[in-house]
Order: structure tokens, then sequence, then C-alpha cells
């Protein structure tokens, strides 16, 4: 039988290589993303008859429940992928209380408005159905500046363990994965606008930060990401998976 899927943030990077994966796979599979401009290329997809593109902020749910309407609408909705999010770096010795607050938001609306849509619609059709949310290593190694970013994501975590232990015996599982660095759009659009030096001192501090020696391709996330979605993971629920290269066990020997 049919699935049909909801990624949220599906027009680039991660959601975009994971948006793929699963048309692939013989899903259908609705995309919601912010900047329409983002999703030009799924116009021209060969299995385009499978790819509903909704334009809207995933933090809305009157979006997300268009998105779930479209879904359910050519297959009952298997899974449910909460991959949105904003990267806005503050300090509070420098921006206000509301200011970090209103950044935190950015990322962790999303994922909560997510979630609550594709658990009331498991609900509601009495089916089982896998949900995963895209966390950070940040959750576990901050980066300096990125307080908002962080605290979003280590709160995804902890909501990604209560949704589980809530509603497993509805047969809902919820995960997480945690990626490092990935090359993304955003990704080549920073290493582009450095000097080639400099770019390639940063592409070499990212080979150590990473034990395999190297960031991650998009792909490798969204490889993961359709394994949790997926009967073979049938029996974990609760967990956040780090697709991270190695990166949130290193650590830097002080002797070395």
């Amino acid at each position: 039988m049919s699935r049909s899927y909801v990624v949220t943030g599906g027009g680039r990077g991660i959601g975009r290589a994971l948006v793929e994966r699963l048309v692939a796979g013989g899903g259908m599979v609705v995309a919601i993303e912010r900047d329409p401009a983002a999703l030009a290329w799924a116009k021209e997809h060969p299995a385009g008859g499978r790819l509903v593109c909704v334009a809207g902020d995933a933090a809305d749910e009157r979006v997300t429940e268009r998105a779930a309407d479209a879904a359910e609408a050519v297959a009952p909705l298997a899974g449910w992928v909460n991959n949105a999010a904003v990267f806005r770096n503050a300090s509070v010795h420098s921006a206000t209380s509301r200011q970090v607050l209103e950044l935190i938001a950015l990322n962790l609306d999303a994922a909560v408005v997510g979630c609550t849509t594709a658990v009331r619609r498991f609900l509601a059709a009495g089916t089982p159905g896998a949900i995963v949310n895209v966390s950070s290593h940040q959750a576990r190694q901050a980066v300096p500046g990125s307080l908002p970013y962080v605290t979003a994501k280590a709160a995804i975590e902890g909501m990604t363990r209560a949704l589980a232990v809530e509603y497993g015996p509805h047969g809902i599982r919820v995960n997480a994965v945690a990626p490092g660095s990935v090359h993304t759009e955003r990704y080549a659009g920073f290493l582009s606008s450095q000097e080639a030096e400099a770019a390639a001192r940063i592409e070499e501090q990212m080979a150590v930060v990473h034990p395999l020696g190297r960031v991650a391709d998009a792909q490798e996330i969204a490889a993961a990401i359709t394994y949790l979605l997926s009967q073979d993971a049938a029996f974990i629920t609760g967990a956040t998976l780090p697709v991270d290269g190695g990166r949130t066990v290193l650590a830097h020997d002080p002797e070395a």
C-alpha cells in the first residue's frame, strides 16, 4: 500500500534530499517550504505526480493542516519530518531577552506545530505513524553565540522523548536525528563567501572536528531519517541518532 509523508523545509539541503529519497522509494510526499523559490526544482521532477509542494511557514498550523490534507488525500499518512530550521546567532550580553526568546521560537515552534499536527492525524486515523525531528550536534556541543539554536534543538530532543512515551501505546514512534556539519547550499555559500585560503582553512578544521575526516552529504542524513521512518526501525522510539561523523564523541587531548 502506498504511503504519504510530510517534510518541512523540503526545498533545500537535507529536506530536499529526503523528499527526493522518499519519492524515489515510491512514497507520496508533501514538501512544506517557506520560500516558494526553493521549490522550483520540484516542477521538473520526474516523479512530480507524487510530489506536492506547499508554500508557507511550518510554524503556522493552517499550513501544516493543509499539508496533512494533501498527503491524506492520496495515501494514508505514515511519516512526518520536522526539518525546517533557521540559523540566527545571538548572545544574552548583546541581545534582549525578548530577542533571544523569539529566535528560539523560530526553530522550536515549527517542530511543536509539526508534531502536534502529525500526532492528531495519526490518532484520528487510528493508524501507527512515525515522526522524525531534525536536531543538531549543537544540542550537546554548543558553539559560542549559538544560544537560541542550541536551546531550541535541546528542547526538540526533550520533546521527542516526551512524545515517544506518551504516544507509543498508540503505535506512534517519535525519534530525532542530530547531524554534524552538512554540505548543503548554505554551507557551500558560506565557503564561497570566503577567500580561497580561508575557505581551505575552514574545510581543514571541519575535517579535524569530524573523526571521519569530512562533513556529511545531505543524502547521508536523509538516509538515516528514511531508516527511522521505515518498518526496519519499528522498535525504535524516543531516540536521538547522531549522524555526525563522530563529532559529538570526539574529545581533544590537552596533552597532544
